[in-house]
């Protein structure tokens, strides 16, 4: 069975009702098209519902993830490329205090994966939600003009972390499960932003990230930060 996930990886609920309008557009366009054989404009429908569908079923896939078990490990909350990387007093409502610490900005674009994960085990500690605007997530301020949902994480050391999942400029949906007071897993499904997105992760202070900009994230799977590492910072090389 969890080779089967691996291979077809299961669909997030959220998806089911966008897949099943266009399958019900792609069924309805072949059906008139077979009773009414010369009705040839309803063949372009039926393949934009097929494609629909299927691009669908490819967006809302929910797959398996290896989360790694070490203590102090913290994991990627997203799928995406490694957007930015900076230090920066957290948003208010994050409720993280005034001091600057570390944000790792994770961009997803339509065709990554938008489940998010839990970066680390802890408690839901606090929970904001703010509307705003559907700048291109990419831009910096978005992280304080778009919509976004705010979470802080209370950790088993007593530091608290924040995940933001922020609307992009397609984004018209942000999904959070979570609740105050909830525990949580490392690696665990807690939301998900629909098509096109960002999420940041504020880390503890004195926390580096062992990750570089323009890097992949595999959310539920990459380690972006290490409790037990020393604070140095690291350069990064591409080819």
């Amino acid at each position: 069975m969890n080779m089967l996930k691996i291979i077809l990886p299961p669909i997030h609920r959220a998806g089911h009702p966008f897949i099943g309008l266009f399958f019900a557009l792609t069924a309805t366009a072949v059906g008139l098209l077979a009773w009414q054989d010369q009705t040839f404009w309803l063949l372009p429908v039926a393949m934009l519902g097929l494609m629909l569908t299927a691009w669908c079923t490819y967006f809302f896939r929910d797959p398996v993830r290896f989360t790694p078990q070490q203590p102090g490990l913290f994991v990627s909350p997203a799928d995406g490329v490694v957007q930015a990387i900076v230090d920066v007093v957290p948003p208010a409502e994050l409720q993280l205090g005034e001091e600057p610490r570390q944000r790792v900005s994770i961009f997803l674009n339509v065709f990554n994966v938008h489940v998010n994960r839990i970066p680390m085990a802890g408690t839901v500690s606090h929970l904001h939600y703010h509307p705003g605007k559907f700048l291109n997530a990419s831009l910096d301020k978005a992280s304080e003009e778009n919509e976004r949902q705010l979470v802080q994480l209370t950790l088993a050391n007593g530091q608290k972390i924040g995940v933001v999942q922020i609307a992009g400029l397609v984004a018209r949906r942000i999904l959070c499960h979570l609740k105050t007071g909830q525990q949580v897993r490392t690696g665990e499904r807690f939301g998900l932003i629909r098509f096109g997105s960002r999420t940041d992760l504020y880390l503890p202070p004195g926390v580096q990230a062992r990750v570089g900009v323009g890097q992949i994230m595999v959310g539920g799977e990459t380690v972006i930060a290490d409790l037990n590492a020393q604070a140095e910072s690291l350069t990064f090389s591409g080819e």
